[in-house]
Parts: C-alpha cells; sequence; structure tokens
C-alpha cells in the first residue's frame, strides 16, 4: 500500500517496548507511518511493542534501528525537535500547529522531514537538539508540564494531520529544498575541524557549547545543497590558504 508522504518520526533512545508501541498506535491514528528508533534501550524487535500497538503492526514491522541520530536523520532536510525545556541554543520555537504547516509546506514540496522525539527518562540531549532545525514545545500546565512519549507524538500528528494539503486546501509552497542532514553534519565536520586546528575551539571544556552555537547559526538559514557545497569550498580554500602561507594566521 503506498501511503502518502508524511513526517519521519525519530524515537532517541527509547526505553519501554510498550512505550513504542503506543507511539505506534498513535503515528497510525494520524497519517504518520515511518518510524526510526535510535539505539532502543530494550533492543529491537520487541513483542510488547507490537502488543501496544493495537493494530498499528505495520509501523512497528517497518520500524528501522539506527546507532545515532546523525545516521537516522542523515536523509532528512527540515528536522525539528521536541523539548519541554529551556536550552542555552537560540533555535525557533514552534507550537505543534506552526511545526505541522513547516512540515506541511517542505513535504509539499517534495522533501523529506521528521521530527525528534526524546527518551522517556530525560529527553533529547542538547547534541540532539543541536542538530534540528528548530524547537517543537507544547503549551501545558506549569505545575505539570511532563508529556509522555506518546502524548508528544500524538499532539504533533493530531496538527499534521489537521494541516495536510487536501485536508486544509492550503497550496503546495514552492521552497528550495533543504541540503540532507548527512551533508549538513558534515559541513559542520569539516568546518569544527579547521577551527581545533586553529584553536578557535578552546578552551576544551567550552567546545561543545561552542560547537552546538556554531550549528545552531547555519542550521537557521536552512541550507541548500548549493549553499551547503559553497561554504565548504570557503572552509577549503581558507585552510589552503594558511598552509600556503606556513600555517600562520591569514592576513586581514
Amino acid at each position: 500500500m503506498t501511503r502518502p508522504p508524511a513526517p519521519v518520526v525519530i524515537l532517541v533512545t527509547p526505553q519501554l517496548g510498550e512505550n513504542i508501541g503506543m507511539v505506534a498506535r498513535a503515528m497510525a491514528n494520524f497519517g504518520l507511518h515511518e518510524l526510526r528508533l535510535v539505539t532502543p534501550r530494550d533492543g529491537w524487535p520487541n513483542e510488547k511493542a507490537l502488543a501496544a500497538a493495537s493494530g498499528a503492526d505495520w509501523v512497528v514491522e517497518g520500524a528501522t534501528v539506527h546507532g545515532s541520530t546523525a545516521e537516522a536523520i542523515a536523509d532528512l532536510g527540515l528536522v525539528l525537535a521536541t523539548t519541554a525545556r529551556p536550552r542555552e541554543m537560540s533555535k525557533p520555537v514552534l507550537d505543534a500547529s506552526q511545526a505541522a504547516e513547516k512540515l506541511s509546506q517542505r513535504i509539499g514540496s517534495g522533501e523529506k522531514a521528521g521530527i525528534l522525539f526524546g527518551g522517556e527518562r530525560a529527553g533529547l540531549d542538547n547534541d540532539d537538539v543541536a542538530l534540528a532545525d528548530a524547537v517543537i514545545t507544547f503549551p501545558t500546565a506549569p505545575d505539570f508540564a511532563s508529556l509522555n512519549l506518546a502524548q508528544s507524538v500524538l499532539l504533533t500528528g493530531y496538527e499534521w494531520f489537521r494541516t495536510r494539503e487536501g485536508e486544509s486546501g492550503r497550496p503546495r509552497a514552492e521552497l528550495p529544498p533543504m541540503a540532507p542532514k548527512e551533508d549538513v553534519i558534515r559541513l559542520f565536520e569539516h568546518l569544527e575541524g579547521e577551527l581545533d586546528a586553529a584553536g578557535f575551539l578552546y578552551p576544551p571544556e567550552k567546545r561543545p557549547n561552542m560547537v552546538r552555537n556554531l550549528r545552531t547559526i547555519f542550521l537557521k538559514a536552512e541550507l541548500t545543497d548549493q549553499e551547503v557545497r559553497s561554504l565548504r569550498g570557503v572552509v577549503r580554500a581558507l585552510s589552503e590558504l594558511k598552509k600556503r602561507r606556513g600555517g600562520g594566521a591569514p592576513e586581514t
């Protein structure tokens, strides 16, 4: 059966098979069908997930397992991350409705997009959020803001279903395609390697936060393939200039 394009759901370090199954059921309710798991704690496949899916077997049986978040999002353009906690990174913050609209625009243009959900205990870590283009938050009562995994997927899926083309009547958006995250991450690694060699990412204890902030700057731009190639060319040219000058800092 051919299913209409929809966001990929990525669960990062999910713990209980039952929770994965309930996520699959929520996905099926609202037309989400591709599930990716990053290092599930109890392994995969998981019989408890299939039982908890309550008939959404195709979602569970089609789930794929990945060794890292970067691997799981490699072929995606737009990636959004769900989080309830304030972060040090200055990323665009969307509610579920705004996120669904953004996903609809990108997927309506023929791109692949996905949503990151963290594990039950602590959610997404900062390095995972740093790979996302924007974050999704849900308005909840301040004295009890925590949502379980299936609830988060259900809320996001509901808003996605409401904004699907044909349901909302919105025309397809003509947007330049975003570069796959695999290529964007290669740009990051290239740039960060050169910055390490130049002594910029120093001292070591500040490096993780500096890297996350740099990645956030570039992700806000929603880079296209051509822009990624151009930026890698810039980094390469500066590196070669430094080598020609004997390793010293470029002249200003």
